[in-house]
């Protein structure tokens, strides 16, 4: 896998993350910067260390599946990237953060938006796993892609910034799919 892959797939993975910052952002009557980097380190973080999970389980079975794994790169990329599709299709505006609400920027809510966001992630390790891609270089390149789109989507979110989260997910959704696409016609020797 090339950087240029690697680099769309990193990408692909942080703009649920990203579509997350802007509605959390949104919250926000002007940019509070601390909370726009704390998103950020969550988001990234988890988006670095589900890969890695995903990788370690996939290597357990990997003498398993050997001869389909070609089918299961192409099957999980095509979930993944067809759920992320779906949900920003049927995305929910999310309520104001204010008094007696839940705020995006609490230590608990970021947590569980980090992990719900990231859940993509494990599975992208698990091909990595299966295509026998070292786990470094994508980790440290998905980790920083989605804290820098993190940030960058609390910025826009709050200064107005509902136009692009679900068009950037649809988008992240048919690139993972399309890289899946790829994977499973080389091995086929189609492509």
């Amino acid at each position: 896998m090339n950087i240029f892959e690697l680099a769309f797939i990193a990408f692909g993975l942080s703009l649920d993350a990203f579509a997350v910052a802007i509605a959390s952002g949104a919250t926000m009557k002007k940019l509070h910067l601390p909370n726009a980097l704390k998103m950020g380190l969550f988001f990234g973080g988890f988006q670095a260390v589900m890969p890695v999970l995903g990788w370690l389980a996939g290597l357990k079975m990997k003498s398993f599946i050997s001869g389909v794994d070609h089918w299961i790169a192409f099957t999980l990329l095509l979930l993944v990237g067809g759920k992320m599709i779906y949900e920003a299709v049927h995305m929910k505006e999310e309520e104001d953060c204010g008094e007696g609400k839940t705020c995006p920027f609490d230590t608990g809510t970021l947590t569980v938006l980090a992990v719900a966001t990231s859940i993509d992630a494990l599975a992208v390790g698990l091909t990595f796993s299966l295509l026998s891609v070292s786990i470094a270089a994508p980790v440290l390149l998905i980790g920083a892609v989605t804290f820098l789109m993190s940030v960058a989507g609390v910025k826009i979110g709050s200064t107005g910034g509902h136009f692009f989260e679900n068009k950037m997910e649809i988008f992240g959704g048919l690139v993972l799919i399309l890289i899946g696409l790829k994977i499973l016609l080389a091995h086929l020797g189609i492509f």
